[in-house]
Parts: C-alpha cells; structure tokens; sequence
C-alpha cells in the first residue's frame, strides 16, 4: 500500500482538497487498495474539524466525497507511516521538516513540483485569499500529476 500525505497549514482549507480530490482520482483509475490518502496540518487550531466551507462547496459542486474528514496536526510518527508527504507551498514543507526526526523515509515535496510549468510554485491558502476554486484548479492539476508521478515510480 503506498500512503500519500497532504499537509498544510490547519487542515481545513488545501490538505482536505487535496485528499478529497487525490481519493477520487484514485478510484477513478481503480487504484483503491493500492494507494492510500490521507491530509494533516502543520498547526492543531482545527483539529476535528470538517473542512472550511469553502473547500465542502467546491467538492460538493464536483461530486467529491470529504464526509469522513476531519482536520488533525501532523505529528513525527507521520515520516514512517507515510511514502509521500506532500506540502501544500514552501513553509508547509519547511515546517514538515522540522517535524521530522529523520527516522521514516517519506519523500517529502511540493503539490506543484510535479506540475511542469506550473502558474504557481505554492498553492494559495484560501483561508486567507478566499479563492476556493482558483485552490481547487491548482489542487486538481497537482494530483493529476501526482498519480501519473506515483504510478510510474511504483510501476502501478
């Protein structure tokens, strides 16, 4: 089972995209029980918290599941339980390193490293730019990328 981490800043807004919309494509390609998703946060304001709502409306509108999310901080033991640890922009991936005691071996990267030419290095937090669905093009691109990445480095 390969496990993907999505991280950002408090869990309710890009790591809940992320994961909702990874999940689909996931099931989409009939890859469930093979690649596994699952989104934290690098803060614990929110967590047990659903998504915000502006992430809910935007997957509600695409017909994607999130009713079992619930936000959580990320923790050390995520570098050994997860393959991919994937940040939303640079200071998520910064701060996920210095979570790390370096005993798992997750890859850890950006959403946007596996886009070739993105319009974007870091996907926008919402939160604070209430662009939900201009968050959900970058996030839907991404993890586009991320499975076609996923799946030929582990030949699936």
């Amino acid at each position: 089972m390969i496990r993907v981490l999505f991280v950002c800043l408090g869990n309710i807004c890009r790591s809940p995209m992320a994961e909702a919309v990874f999940r689909d494509l996931v099931d989409k390609e009939n890859l469930t029980g093979k690649i596994e998703a699952d989104s934290g946060g690098i803060g614990d304001w929110h967590s047990g918290e659903p998504p915000h709502k502006g992430t809910r409306k935007l997957l509600d509108k695409f017909q994607i599941g999130y009713k079992e999310l619930k936000a959580r901080q990320v923790n050390v033991s995520d570098w050994g339980n997860f393959d991919y640890i994937i940040a939303m922009d640079e200071q998520n991936r910064k701060d996920m390193q210095s979570v790390s005691n370096k005993a798992g071996s997750a890859k850890l990267a950006k959403l946007m490293d596996f886009v070739e030419d993105p319009r974007e290095g870091n996907i926008p937090d919402p939160y604070y730019t209430d662009n939900f669905d201009y968050t959900y093009e970058l996030i839907s691109e991404g993890c586009n990328e991320l499975l076609k990445y996923i799946r030929a480095e582990n030949n699936i």
